[in-house]
């Protein structure tokens, strides 16, 4: 298999050395985080601490969604950090590759032949979606050659539209089309306990794309580099892949969609420290975790009593960043 030219992708490397994995600046953003996330957990119009049944709710619904903001907010950010190294493309993600669409369409096609199908079932099939869907776009990426790397995000935008009009169309006919928009309204609102413990499958996944970083960072250098030094480039694709399906398979089911979040992070994490994925995995996952919940916060309480969905407030922000960017690789040329 041929790898794109270098000509379609901007470059990745960065003339700054990567730093420290952990040092007095993570602490500092730990923490920061954490009071986000205590500030999540007091937040909302139940009183949680004063009413009768207060504690119970607080178990049910604001602990379940707090540990869901922490995984989903790092597994997207870490899938679009992944996704960026392996195709040397500063502007994909897992919304601007179709992903997260054919993990719609998969759960789509679960819930019209398996109409009781469990949450496993669902998750099996949106995963598997994804993994077509991002192979689809690599594929596509190595046969034909793009001369600018602002024209690969869009292809991906394109083909994403596209299996979303496929899915639009077939929930249409099936009268599922309420439940596709449920879906991809990307809200933590309906995250209760004992409906999101499957998400801490992200959690395998991060432990296992910082264990094998390495391997990522050289594949991001191309297939022939890659080759050379004794590393099976299609394999660690392949596995790439796998995880980045994985992780947007588990989110769209039990959150939905987040935009543009796997865009911004990586990048502002990128521009700050280099493009050591080692090093930079824990801030990417950190800096993930701030801004969705941010973002939900922001969400919760712009219309109190009513919310306004995450991906909302995601998207806004998201495509500011993303012109943003374009505009900024345009410049550079």
């Amino acid at each position: 298999m041929k790898t794109a030219p270098p000509a379609a992708s901007p470059k990745l490397s960065r003339t700054r050395r990567p730093g420290r994995l952990f040092d007095w600046k993570l602490l500092v953003g730990i923490a920061v985080v954490a009071a986000l996330l205590v500030l999540s957990l007091t937040t909302g119009v139940y009183d949680v601490f004063g009413a009768e049944g207060g504690g119970e709710m607080f178990a049910i619904t604001r602990i379940p969604r707090t540990i869901a903001l922490v995984l989903a907010g790092a597994a997207m950010a870490m899938s679009g950090l992944i996704m960026q190294l392996l195709t040397q493309n500063r502007f994909v993600e897992p919304t601007t590759t179709g992903t997260t669409e054919w993990a719609g369409l998969g759960l789509l096609t679960v819930m019209i032949l398996i109409p009781g199908a469990s949450i496993g079932t669902r998750m099996f099939g949106a995963v598997v979606a994804a993994f077509i869907g991002t192979m689809v776009f690599f594929l596509f990426l190595r046969r034909v050659t793009l001369r600018s790397s602002l024209i690969v995000p869009i292809v991906g935008i394109m083909l994403g539209a596209v299996v979303s009009a496929v899915s639009t169309f077939i929930a249409l006919q099936t009268d599922m089309l309420q439940n596709l928009g449920v879906w991809f309204a990307g809200s933590f609102t309906s995250v209760l306990r004992g409906q999101y413990e499957m998400l801490w499958i992200v959690a395998l996944v991060a432990v296992a794309v910082f264990v094998i970083a390495d391997r990522f960072t050289v594949a991001g250098l191309g297939q022939e580099i890659s080759t050379n030094v004794g590393l099976n480039y299609n394999r660690v694709i392949l596995l790439g892949t796998s995880l980045i399906a994985i992780a947007t398979g588990v989110v769209t089911v039990v959150v939905g969609n987040l935009p543009f979040l796997g865009l911004i992070v990586p990048n502002i994490v990128s521009m700050l420290r280099g493009d050591d994925l080692r090093s930079n995995l824990p801030w990417v996952c950190l800096l993930g975790i701030g801004i969705v919940t941010v973002c939900d916060l922001i969400g919760r309480t712009i219309i109190m009593p009513f919310e306004v969905p995450v991906s909302l407030i995601l998207g806004v922000v998201g495509a500011a960043v993303f012109i943003l960017l374009l505009l900024r690789q345009r410049r550079r040329g």
